[in-house]
């Protein structure tokens, strides 16, 4: 069994948490895998039921059908492989969760097969009491990417916006919308987050000085910086892959075009220059390409370039109206919205074969967002008179519904796999 001693991920985030969000989900994978997750054997007055939380992430991930097993069994305890069996069960986790006398808690777990009655492995993490739901999603992201060979995204974060009154929220939740904490909160709009590729800074435009204006936020630290206060409008940051430099639309010389400027702040170097509307860059997972929306052709659509380059592509042909591009963490694949018959839909594009699948179906769907994996796509819709927030599976089959009751919530955006 491999120990593992975790860095407090909470920490990162030293921020007053606000209430949790409702999590429905709709849908299963193509194939489910069998699994059981027994209770953990945990210490009288352990506040997370740490075999639940994982019990949760599987399920949600549509992957898995969890077996009922009516017994706590620890991770050094005996299992009776028949009864697993019986019940439907090809693959068992066992675990506990201990308290130390220092106050953190050891969580241990086993994952076990059950056709071939041999171990697969297992783990033992070592938290704050604080930490222990992230414990818990560390080891769902372990058990799937056990049985499935693919990097679960349990573990990863999420960034949004919330508007309750005139208040503006900048938050960051689990994957599944629990541990909202918030590291900014304004009277003005704030829009467009977005996370370093490393998970430790989030940029985003907040209009708190009356204007639009590009802002570097370091969570660890709370410290945060007006990287882009130009003349006229600063909006739609987007993180090179190293993290040196942000791409930002700025309205210097009239119309907004695409300028590169270092992540610490600097002189803007521009990237594009058309007679129309350029905006909403993001890099390619090279960082050698930006994908980003135009009007230049008379309609908004999706264009790329070549940094240093300035002949522009137009990738996006199917209607008059495609914007807010997103690329997959491999690159084969671009999402964004597409207004088709009057509706706001959510495209996943393959850049190889060109082939095409709607992923949403409110028609009120924005901002886009890859999970780290590139299984999942996240976006903001509108539906039934509330604003909530979806991931879907790449496929279509499966979707997680996240809502708030506390006001409007938008403006999606993934984190990294922890460091």
């Amino acid at each position: 069994m491999r120990h593992v001693a975790l860095a407090l991920i909470g920490a990162l985030i030293p921020f007053v948490a606000f209430a949790q969000m409702r999590i429905d989900v709709s849908g299963v994978g193509a194939t489910q895998y069998p699994i059981a997750v027994t209770g953990f054997v945990s210490d009288e007055g352990a506040p997370l039921d740490v075999a639940e939380v994982i019990r949760g992430d599987l399920t949600r991930s549509g992957a898995f059908r969890l077996i009922a097993h009516p017994v706590a069994v620890s991770d050094t305890g005996e299992l009776d492989f028949t009864d697993l069996r019986r019940r439907g069960a090809d693959a068992v986790l066992t675990g506990s969760a201990a308290r130390l006398p220092d106050g953190r808690f050891d969580v241990r777990y086993r994952l076990s097969d059950a056709v071939r009655q041999t171990m697969l492995g297992g783990e033992s993490l070592v938290v704050a009491e604080s930490d222990l739901r992230y414990a818990a999603h560390r080891a769902a992201d372990w058990v799937y990417e056990k049985l499935t060979g693919e990097k679960g995204i349990f573990s990863t974060r999420i960034a949004y916006v919330t508007r309750q009154g005139n208040r503006y929220r900048l938050n960051i939740a689990d994957w599944d919308g629990e541990n909202v904490v918030t590291p900014l909160n304004s009277p003005e709009p704030i829009i467009s987050p977005r996370w370093s590729n490393d998970g430790t800074r989030l940029a985003y435009v907040s209009f708190e000085s009356r204007k639009p204006v590009v802002y570097v936020h370091t969570l660890a630290t709370r410290q945060r910086k007006a990287v882009a206060n130009f003349k006229g409008s600063n909006s739609a940051p987007a993180w090179s892959p190293d993290g040196r430099s942000l791409a930002v639309a700025l309205t210097l010389d009239g119309l907004s075009q695409i300028y590169l400027i270092p992540a610490e702040g600097g002189e803007p170097r521009r990237l594009t220059s058309s007679p129309g509307i350029d905006t909403e860059p993001v890099f390619a997972p090279d960082g050698k390409t930006i994908y980003f929306t135009s009007d230049r052709g008379g309609s908004p659509q999706i264009y790329r370039v070549a940094i240093g380059s300035n002949e522009a592509s137009r990738i996006t042909f199917t209607g008059s109206y495609n914007v807010s591009p997103r690329i997959s963490p491999d690159g084969q694949a671009l999402a964004y919205v597409s207004r088709r018959e009057g509706r706001f839909l959510v495209i996943l594009r393959d850049l190889v074969s060109g082939a095409e699948r709607v992923l949403s179906d409110g028609g009120r769907e924005e901002s886009p967002s890859f999970a780290p994996n590139g299984r999942w796509i996240m976006y903001a819709t509108h539906l039934g008179g509330r604003d909530s927030l979806v991931a879907a599976s790449i496929d279509g089959r499966v979707r997680q519904r996240l809502a708030s009751s506390t006001g409007d919530i938008r403006e999606p955006t993934w984190g990294p796999f922890p460091q």
